[in-house]
């Protein structure tokens, strides 16, 4: 069973920084390809993809309007997922998930469809104050 386990949330003002962590634990993370990544839900709004990344490989897919401000990455030693985000604006703030589908490489679609996505951590929630 996978379990996702996300931290490093918090409330900044416009132009700050954050980095938020995903621990994961029920499979080997090193050596099962697998697609991991970051999604956002603010209020009122659906679930929108932010970043998300290859476990094998590391290749990296952004949405636009998070492109230039954040980095997904990630430390196969510690089973851990990363999303450093810098020059954050008030539209970033939601909830933050943590989301990963094992034996599948990441493509383009990883970000428009979450719900290809099997596993899913909590949450933490980002506000951003003007």
């Amino acid at each position: 069973q996978v379990q996702l386990v996300e931290s490093g949330g918090g409330s900044v003002q416009n132009g700050g920084s954050l980095r938020l962590s995903c621990h994961a634990s029920g499979y080997t993370y090193t050596y099962t390809k697998s697609c991991m990544g970051w999604f956002r839900q603010a209020p009122g709004k659906e679930r929108a993809g932010v970043a998300v990344i290859n476990t094998v490989g590391s290749l990296t897919y952004y949405a636009d309007s998070v492109k230039g401000r954040f980095t997904i990455s990630q430390d196969n030693a510690k089973n851990t997922l990363y999303l450093q985000m810098n020059s954050l604006k008030p539209e970033d703030t939601g909830v933050y998930y943590c989301a990963a589908r094992p034996g599948i490489d990441c493509n383009s679609a990883s970000l428009v469809w979450p719900t290809l996505f099997g596993y899913w951590g909590q949450g933490t929630q980002v506000t951003v104050s003007s």
